[in-house]
């Protein structure tokens, strides 16, 4: 059993990153990928994402309760279940908060990799939550010339803290605001905002943008002017076709087709796209199963190497 407190001392988003180019790499098709289901309950909702591999599958159950962040409480729960591959026997529970808040840094961090510009500097992260803390630390280690941070969140108090441990790094770091999208090199958006949280026509040719706040098709954190510009990558097309609010209310405007997308992770990875020179570059992700489970195996097999030494 891992829970958060192993989690976090396991592997860092750079390390998880990793591990999601290794299954790439491998052979791992997002378009194949199981859906996830969503199940509406009175408190929110519960998602079920379930993955296989030949060495390993597995399933996360996740809650998202909308309600908790008043409580003091944490807004995703859960758990992940890792099975080994060819006997589906039980081998990990691990703290499925937890593995999401390694998951999705990492993700972004494996799309930063290729995207950003080597000479970024400056970062304009929205939200204060734990998605942004995970977020600092994958872009940081992403793209290593980052030397300003600019924190834009709903709550002050949050926001500060925030701020304070950029600062704690080195950074030159302060609250802003949508008006910073101007001059950022990176922009990157964990929140559950369901519309659009800064001016697309701001974002400068170059400049990239990842967004992960939202797997709901009428739900996005970034404008229809910004899409239509933008090079696009996606985890998959399908899931992205399927969930990402982000893409789908632009598409249903009619300001973008079906075939905007540019590229995916795996087309990154594999050296098939690169950054598109001459626009920003958008990268959407809705999280997926095959990412939970590379992420678990990867936990589950630093578990059992620290456990021989």
């Amino acid at each position: 059993m891992l829970g958060a407190a192993e989690v976090e001392g396991l592997l860092t988003p750079s390390g998880a990153a990793d591990a999601l180019a290794v299954a790439l790499r491998s052979g791992v098709d997002p378009e194949s990928c199981p859906h996830r289901s969503a199940v509406p309950v009175p408190s929110g909702e519960l998602l079920l994402m379930p993955a296989a591999g030949a060495r390993y599958s597995g399933v996360k159950v996740a809650g998202v309760a909308p309600g908790n962040t008043a409580r003091g409480l944490p807004r995703i729960t859960g758990s992940y279940l890792l099975l080994d591959g060819p006997t589906l026997h039980p081998v990990a529970l691990i703290d499925g908060a937890a593995l999401t808040a390694l998951r999705t840094p990492a993700v972004s961090a494996l799309a930063l990799r290729h995207l950003a510009p080597p000479e970024a500097r400056r970062l304009l992260l929205f939200g204060a939550g734990p998605q942004a803390h995970g977020h600092l630390d994958a872009a940081l280690a992403a793209v290593p010339a980052l030397a300003e941070v600019v924190v834009v969140g709903r709550d002050p108090a949050r926001t500060g803290q925030l701020v304070a441990r950029a600062a704690g790094q080195g950074l030159e770091a302060r609250v802003g605001g949508p008006g910073d999208a101007a001059e950022a090199d990176v922009i990157i958006c964990c929140t559950t905002a369901r519309e659009p949280l800064f001016d697309g026509a701001l974002v400068s040719a170059g400049a990239v943008v990842v967004a992960v706040g939202s797997h709901e098709p009428a739900a996005r954190e970034v404008d229809s002017a910004l899409v239509r510009r933008s090079a696009v990558f996606v985890e998959a097309r399908a899931a992205a076709l399927r969930e990402a609010g982000d893409l789908l209310v632009p598409e249903a405007e009619g300001v973008i087709g079906p075939g905007h997308v540019y590229g995916t992770l795996a087309d990154l990875v594999a050296g098939r796209r690169a950054a598109r020179p001459g626009y920003p570059q958008l990268f959407k992700s809705v999280g997926m199963g095959w990412e939970d489970l590379a992420v678990a195996e990867a936990l589950y097999l630093a578990t059992r190497a620290g456990s021989e030494t």
